[in-house]
């Protein structure tokens, strides 16, 4: 056979191999930058025509928005954000302090109450550009940023969601003691795998993309301090509609502390809803789907 007719068929060839990552390329999230005190965030955007409703998610402790909420896998569904998107939602999420798109402030430090104060300014932004108040789904230490900002400023939330709750509401978190620099720990990728700890419940590819896409979103742990400010978390004051959803091997999450939680939440629109089979990560994992009809659920049966 000629040259060019064999160069035509790899080309073809590769081509073929190339269009999985062609079409992940072509639904990246929209960035926009809304500010806060004068300090720049990143908010990404996956949207839909006509949106029953918008949802808010607020990342954790270590990650980032996009690695956990958005990402891509060839040949796998693992987007909570196109999740939420495939049942009617419009879907935003945002990267704190430190955190992805967004730079730390001058003080290198995050705080609990920087973070309620810049997720209410979102919301605000979100509730003007929409005209609807917002959903909010808080995973891990993203669940105590969503509650802290419902009791503080509620105007612009419809709901919250809490996954991967990591806290006691009878603990007492100490003022620490003296100054200290932030550490600007080198992030890893064990500690970026951590979290997958159900054998079978996610594949080593997804494994594989999610470590990598960690370590390029933060590539150095994000540092926080006066954490007695999460001491202002209180169930009695938190008086928005409230879905707890605790995945059944999540080492974080205390069923017993959940209870105590549970029964303190003021307004009476609440939930309290098991995944089984997951773990901490279980927005990746298999139960991903549950808990994408969970939160939806919840949100719908507040309509009712």
């Amino acid at each position: 056979m000629p040259a060019q007719p064999i160069l035509r068929l790899l080309f073809v060839a590769l081509l073929t191999l190339c269009l999985p990552f062609a079409a992940l390329a072509q639904n990246p999230p929209t960035e926009h930058t809304i500010t806060s005190d004068g300090h720049p965030l990143a908010l990404w955007e996956k949207s839909v025509e006509d949106p029953k409703g918008h949802i808010l998610l607020h990342h954790g402790r270590t990650w980032s928005a996009l690695p956990d909420f958005d990402l891509q896998v060839p040949g796998e569904d693992l987007s909570l954000m196109e999740g939420f998107n495939a049942l009617g939602y419009s879907v935003w999420a945002l990267d704190a302090r430190g955190y992805g798109g967004t730079p730390r402030d001058a003080s290198d430090w995050h705080t609990p109450d920087k973070a309620a104060k810049d997720l209410a300014v979102v919301l605000d932004w979100l509730q003007a550009r929409t005209g609807q108040q917002i959903n909010v789904w808080g995973w891990s230490y993203g669940s105590m940023v969503a509650q802290l900002t419902a009791q503080r400023f509620p105007q612009a939330i419809r709901s919250v969601t809490l996954f991967g709750y990591p806290t006691d509401p009878d603990a007492e978190v100490p003022v620490a003691s003296g100054e200290s620099e932030p550490e600007r720990r080198t992030n890893t990728a064990e500690a970026a795998a951590s979290d997958f700890i159900v054998p079978g419940s996610i594949s080593e590819a997804a494994i594989a993309a999610y470590v990598d896409a960690a370590l390029a979103a933060d590539p150095v742990r994000a540092d926080w301090n006066q954490l007695h400010q999460w001491n202002a978390l209180d169930g009695e004051a938190l008086d928005v509609p409230v879905l707890l959803l605790q995945a059944e091997f999540d080492p974080l999450a205390n069923t017993d502390a959940h209870a105590r939680f549970f029964v303190k939440i003021a307004n009476p629109n609440k939930q309290w809803v098991v995944l089984a089979g997951g773990d901490h990560a279980a927005l990746l994992e298999t139960p991903r789907a549950r808990l994408i009809k969970a939160s939806v659920d919840f949100i719908e049966w507040l309509n009712q």
